[in-house]
């Protein structure tokens, strides 16, 4: 876990994805670098990986999960030499259906479920601070763990408990999947986390997963497809939970990608509304749990999308109070957000060269995850119609750290 005091259950904790470390998986990944001419940072900023995690895949000191296994090997365009190291490929349908059957087929223990939740609660708290190749295994390890605990006993009250908690970490494994442009898992494990939600009878997680398609539809470019799943996740939400709040500041956002800015303006205020009187939750960074205080950051996002003059300011508040010393800050993963929001406010403002410096600071530190990238591709494209002196170093940088399609 990225966070300390994370609790792992301890079934599961010491788990592996491979059974042996194959030596010869670091000798050709170390064999691939090199004939590249890549040094191990070089290749952790194209793959978003830690120097010393390579070094350690290299030496055979770790063993490599198929996930990373399969990134290396589209990085380093190594057609499949990587892959075929470790195994076969993870079949994400198989996965999720696998813990769909264990539904139907016992009762559980109810002895580790509150760890269990805590764990849940630990991952989703995680997710805005650790990187979604880092977060990913973490989530099948726990998956895993509940899909054994289905194989036991309990009262009908503990196995919805843990048919609740796969639910939430389905749900949350197809979110990283999107972060990481991975559609087709994001896809399978999103079904499943539906179906878990229907046998927990739990409406908020069917909601949240209505909620992650209309952010996947909108981060691909299909605005529309994306506003009738918003509205959709509304209706099915329970009113005033965490994900219709969560809902109607996406819809605020499908209607800036479309230019129109009275209904912008309507779901903000309607958002506006629903946060007035919110206490922030006990775990603030948790995921699923609405934090009014990020309030004006969704508002700098969706008036900078929409190009509202009024999103140059927001912007320049949300960054000051996410990164007061100009390194991060404690939350760097929505910072580098928060300087996209004000790059694109810059241009619109007509202060090109402003744009190009902050957009190249968002896009150097690493924490724009692939499936934000088009903000990213957004301020670029902006920047070059303005032929604004700095827009050849806002290239080199874009080309430099964007991910490997």
């Amino acid at each position: 876990m990225a966070r300390a005091g994370a609790r792992v259950p301890p079934s599961c904790a010491g788990s592996v994805v491979v059974s042996h470390i194959d030596p010869r998986f670091g000798a050709r990944l170390r064999a691939l670098r090199v004939g590249r001419g890549l040094s191990l940072r070089a290749l952790g900023q194209l793959a978003h990986r830690g120097k010393s995690h390579l070094h350690d895949l290299e030496i055979a000191a770790k063993a490599p999960t198929p996930e990373t296994a399969r990134h290396l090997d589209e990085v380093l365009q190594a057609g499949g030499a990587l892959v075929r190291l470790v195994g076969l490929p993870v079949d994400h349908d198989a996965e999720a259906d696998e813990l769909l059957a264990r539904v139907h087929a016992s009762d559980v223990s109810a002895e580790t479920l509150g760890r269990i939740e805590a764990g849940v609660d630990d991952l989703a708290s995680a997710y805005p601070t650790t990187r979604p190749v880092d977060l990913l295994p973490m989530v099948r390890r726990h998956l895993a763990y509940v899909g054994r605990l289905l194989d036991g006993r309990g009262t009908l009250a503990q196995r919805r408990r843990l048919i609740v908690a796969g639910g939430w970490l389905t749900v949350l494994r197809a979110t990283v999947h999107i972060d990481l442009q991975q559609h087709s898992a994001a896809g399978a494990h999103l079904a499943a986390a539906v179906k878990l939600a229907g046998h927990g009878e739990h409406t908020e997680i069917q909601a949240w997963c209505l909620e992650t398609r209309a952010w996947d539809r909108l981060t691909r470019g299909e605005p529309r497809q994306a506003l009738e799943l918003t509205q959709q996740a509304q209706r099915v939400a329970p009113r005033g939970s965490s994900a219709y709040i969560q809902a109607t500041a996406q819809e605020a956002r499908v209607w800036a990608r479309v230019g129109d800015v009275r209904r912008t303006r309507d779901a903000l205020d309607r958002l506006e509304r629903l946060t007035a009187n919110l206490s922030v939750p006990e775990q603030a960074e948790h995921h699923y749990r609405y934090d009014p205080t990020k309030a004006l950051a969704y508002t700098a996002t969706t008036l900078s999308w929409a190009g509202d003059p009024a999103a140059e300011q927001v912007a320049r508040v949300v960054l000051a109070e996410l990164d007061p010393r100009g390194d991060g800050g404690d939350r760097p993963r929505r910072s580098a957000s928060a300087r996209l929001d004000l790059a694109l406010a810059l241009v619109a403002a007509d202060q090109p060269d402003e744009a190009s410096a902050v957009a190249a600071e968002a896009i150097r530190s690493g924490r724009v995850v692939p499936s934000n990238w088009w903000r990213a591709r957004e301020v670029l494209r902006r920047v070059e119609q303005t032929g604004a002196t700095d827009v050849s170093a806002l290239r080199e940088v874009y080309e430099t750290h964007r991910p490997v399609s």
